[in-house]
């Protein structure tokens, strides 16, 4: 598929959950019904969209954590416009959770003045802690004007140069956990402190990410396993296996983890998040949890994902 039919994919199925969100939130539960049609409309476009996806995770980025992921989305977003049908109220709010986070990421992928700054400030951070390493580099200026390439002459194995990309910059995770928080219903001072654990913790982890592939990349620092590696994933150039090993297997595996340590932590602050994670472990296996007696957590969301 092409990139614009994707991006289309993708706005459409934020619109669906937008206008499901809405309908039920105008409604305020009566009108339930037609919200969800509307949302499992959207959840179908949403498996839709993460199927087209496939392709580029798998075969271009060689990215088997994001790949598996995309390609699993499909039943899962099928199931859950299946449980949705069939009554699972608590998805509205998942369902909700997916419009913010859309609505957070999206401007930057269309707006190139917050996109430009959200790359080259996450590119700046990364000079700043690479230089005090003691590495020597240049940041270069890319054709389309941003300040966001390292470029490393590495004495025994030549040039190497590493782009920042908007994939880079955390945003993913940070509209994932905005989306989340905004879409509950809970008092704004808890959902502030949700914000300040998990923006904070998401920017730090990534600027850390950011500088150890970089750094892995330009130095040759896992030069492992090079020829089994290079015939997998039919790379030309044999130095690409540092970047592989330190961004799609290590740098991605850890972020699956952290990313869960992160939602522990916001919701021992914002509880209403345990629904979210409630649902997504009924999707994934089938089986209920109760995640609120394990943190020890009064419910505070009602079975239709509302505030009691």
């Amino acid at each position: 598929m092409t990139s614009a039919l994707i991006d289309g994919l993708a706005w459409l199925a934020v619109g669906l959950f937008a206008a499901a969100a809405s309908l039920d939130w105008y409604d305020d539960g009566r009108g339930r019904g037609r919200a969800r049609y509307l949302a499992s409309g959207a959840w179908l476009v949403f498996g839709v969209f993460w199927l087209a996806l496939f392709p580029h995770f798998a075969f271009e980025q060689k990215s088997f954590v994001e790949g598996a992921l995309s390609l699993a989305a499909l039943p899962a977003c099928l199931y859950a416009a299946y449980l949705l049908l069939q009554g699972r109220e608590t998805l509205f709010l998942l369902s909700r959770a997916i419009a913010f986070m859309g609505l957070i990421y999206m401007p930057f992928t269309m707006i190139p003045p917050a996109k430009e700054w959200l790359i080259e400030t996450v590119a700046w951070q990364g000079e700043f802690v690479m230089t005090q390493l003691g590495y020597e580099f240049e940041v270069v200026q890319r054709a389309n004007g941003i300040d966001g390439t390292y470029r490393f002459d590495n004495p025994t194995h030549g040039v190497f140069t590493v782009n920042v990309l908007l994939a880079c910059t955390g945003i993913g995770s940070m509209a994932i956990f905005g989306g989340l928080i905004a879409a509950v219903r809970a008092p704004l001072r808890r959902k502030l402190r949700g914000i300040a654990i998990a923006i904070p913790i998401i920017w730090f982890l990534n600027l850390v990410r950011v500088v150890f592939i970089t750094l892995a990349f330009s130095q040759q620092w896992l030069q492992v396993f090079v020829d089994p590696t290079v015939a997998l994933l039919g790379y030309e150039n044999p130095n690409m296996v540092s970047y592989f090993i330190s961004d799609r297997v290590l740098a991605q595996s850890f972020s699956v983890v952290a990313l869960v340590g992160i939602a522990w932590a916001v919701a021992r602050e914002v509880p209403e998040l345990l629904t979210v994670g409630e649902d997504v472990l009924y999707i994934v296996t089938g089986d209920e949890y109760d995640l609120h007696e394990a943190v020890g957590a009064e419910r505070s969301v009602a079975t239709d994902g509302k505030g009691r």
